[in-house]
């Protein structure tokens, strides 16, 4: 005998009509982008009429933004799960690597849908301070991790904690536009890399005495006649891979 089905309740039944109209708002944005996507062709993909859209969201730009803040706090609540459960730095590293590899298979897709997200909240000027949100969102979880990589490691950061989760975060968006348009010999979890290398250089800087030059006193090459940093006595750089 089929087990009976449980009856949803009036709130659970509207959460599930909203999941299938965004579910199916992405999918098109994806396929045509925001502009080339209408309220019907959303509703239609989605099983559902054009009053139940309008039952749910004022328009279209309501359901862009709503999209936007779903995505990302989907992302941020993965992330934070992953690195939640490690036993360690480097087991952390691991598992946010593999969830990069499994980004990677869908990329193409992931990227359009954001970039269609970000041009069409750039061009609707009422989207702007949510399309801000919720890049400050994934900043502060970006400067919430740094902050606890460096006091693991018994380091202040070295600079304003906000500003390098600002580096990541823009750092990351660039490498995989990067990884889709030329994938040759640009690994899947490439943003894992340079994150690392970055909190490695920026660790090692942190480590450095007086945080500067190695001797207390302000930037090379400012009144103590000593050559530019990166050309004294070591020959390195500080902060390797900053820019």
């Amino acid at each position: 005998m089929t087990p009976e089905r449980k009856r949803l309740t009036r709130e659970e039944s509207r959460q599930q009509t909203r999941g299938r109209l965004l579910d199916a708002a992405a999918e098109l944005f994806t396929e045509r982008g925001v502009n080339g996507t209408s309220v019907e062709q959303i509703a239609e993909r989605a099983g559902y009429t054009r009053g139940a859209f309008y039952g749910n969201f004022e328009d279209k730009n309501a359901l862009v933004a709503e999209l936007l803040q779903h995505r990302t706090r989907r992302e941020l609540d993965e992330v934070g799960a992953l690195t939640q459960g490690a036993t360690s730095f480097a087991d952390a590293l691991d598992k946010l690597r593999a969830w990069n590899r499994d980004r990677a298979r869908h990329l193409p897709a992931w990227l359009a849908l954001r970039m269609e997200l970000v041009l069409h909240a750039l061009r609707n000027e009422e989207l702007r301070p949510l399309l801000a949100e919720r890049e400050l969102l994934a900043r502060d979880a970006h400067a919430a991790g740094l902050e606890q990589a460096f006091a693991t490691r018994g380091v202040e950061s070295p600079a304003d904690p906000a500003f390098l989760a600002l580096i990541v975060h823009a750092l990351e968006d660039g490498l995989l536009i990067q990884r889709l348009l030329t994938p040759a010999g640009i690994p899947d979890d490439v943003v894992v890399d340079a994150f690392d290398l970055l909190l490695r250089s920026w660790t090692t800087l942190a480590e450095r005495p007086g945080g500067e030059d190695g001797d207390g006193q302000g930037p090379a090459g400012e009144g103590d006649g000593q050559e530019p940093a990166g050309e004294g006595d070591d020959g390195q750089a500080p902060g390797a891979g900053r820019g």
